[in-house]
């Protein structure tokens, strides 16, 4: 079988947890965790990284930092991930959903303004499949409504909107090293941090809410429980993991982007033929090649199209289900149809991707599918 996802190692992983275990320093924000902040700080200009055990927490340390409280409204896309959704609801807030495009999965930003009140306190657009929300338009809807932008950039690691790159541009973004990602750390996540005025108090909740860090850097004589936090920083050995997927990172994203546009290439008339539609880029955003996602004509020809490919031993899968419509939510919303996001959770399919990928061999099985 070929699976829907196979972790990429560099052969070093293992190197670096035993020099990170030998060095007799294993817990949160050594050597290896202060490595990847640096890097990431550098090479895309964040103006504070901080590692996390996920970019779930990462999401929830952006909720507090964000001050979000009971009965504050939060915009979120309905097609993502829970994780999205419940960093806020942990805080009290109430989640108010937006549609997808009809052609993209993304938040259509043409639709947000009419979802904001005066209790409307962020907006989270979701970078699906490492593709840019139009965020010049949601800057100017923020700056319009005096509201905080946190980019949910799980799937966007090395991913661009007109030239800066996603997580660069909101108050503050949340990344995802988990092992479906373009770089792994098994688990893992980071927080990055654009607007000064978060960062003095995003090291302090990251540090169990004491002041920890400042202290061992000599700028205060002792440290203490200043604010609330929690334990939200990762150990070194996963620290130690994510260093090697970084010196590869160049070359893991020029592999999958060879994947992605083979996909692309040889997918274009099978698809039109078929009625599927296939993964577009718009102009203003870049590709990372995080994912490639067909659009199927329903639901029927969905499950046709992954059987297909399951007798051919390739894992092929769908992806989110719409929260709006989800057990713990359906109750808690407002009513509102949100057709593009449900018709994306019928439609979308998902095709394998990663480093050591047979490409062709999926593509001919593929192209099979309705001839």
């Amino acid at each position: 079988m070929i699976p829907f996802n196979k972790p990429y190692l560099s052969g070093n992983e293992t190197k670096y947890i035993e020099q990170a275990v030998n060095s007799g320093k294993i817990s949160g924000n050594g050597m290896f965790t202060q490595k990847c902040q640096h890097f990431f700080e550098q090479k895309y200009s964040f103006k504070k990284c901080l590692l996390t055990t996920s970019c779930t927490d990462a999401l929830e340390m952006a909720a507090i930092l964000a001050n979000i409280k009971e009965g504050d409204e939060v915009i979120v896309p309905s097609f993502t991930f829970v994780s999205t959704a419940i960093a806020f609801v942990r805080q009290g807030a109430k989640i108010v959903f937006a549609d997808s495009y009809s052609n993209n999965p993304n938040i259509d930003v043409e639709k947000i303004e009419a979802l904001i009140t005066p209790k409307t306190r962020a907006i989270v657009p979701v970078h699906y499949a490492g593709v840019a929300c139009d965020m010049d338009k949601i800057m100017q809807l923020a700056e319009k409504y005096n509201l905080i932008v946190i980019e949910d950039a799980a799937q966007a690691i090395d991913s661009f909107y007109k030239g800066k790159p996603l997580g660069s541009i909101g108050h503050m973004a949340a990344f995802s090293f988990h092992e479906t990602k373009n770089i792994i750390a098994g688990e893992g996540g980071m927080i990055s941090i654009n607007d000064d005025k978060f960062i003095p108090r995003a090291e302090i909740i990251w540090e169990k809410g004491t002041n920890r860090a400042e202290f061992f850097r000599g700028e205060v004589n002792k440290y203490g429980w200043v604010d609330i936090g929690s334990s939200f920083l990762p150990s070194e050995v996963i620290a130690a993991f994510l260093w090697a997927q970084i010196e590869n990172l160049d070359k893991i994203q020029e592999k999958r982007l060879q994947h992605w546009d083979y996909y692309y290439n040889n997918l274009n008339h099978w698809a039109t033929k078929n009625g599927i539609q296939i993964m577009k880029i718009p102009d203003y955003a870049t590709n990372n090649g995080h994912m490639f996602y067909l659009v199927c004509d329903s639901l029927i020809q969905r499950t046709a199209l992954i059987n297909d490919l399951k007798e051919n031993n390739i894992l092929a899968v769908f992806h989110y289900i719409s929260l709006h419509s989800s057990p713990y939510y359906e109750s808690k919303h407002d009513g509102r149809d949100l057709l593009n996001s449900d018709s994306f959770t019928n439609k979308l399919l998902r095709l394998p991707m990663y480093y050591e990928l047979d490409v062709e061999f999926i593509v001919n099985k593929i192209i099979t599918f309705g001839n």
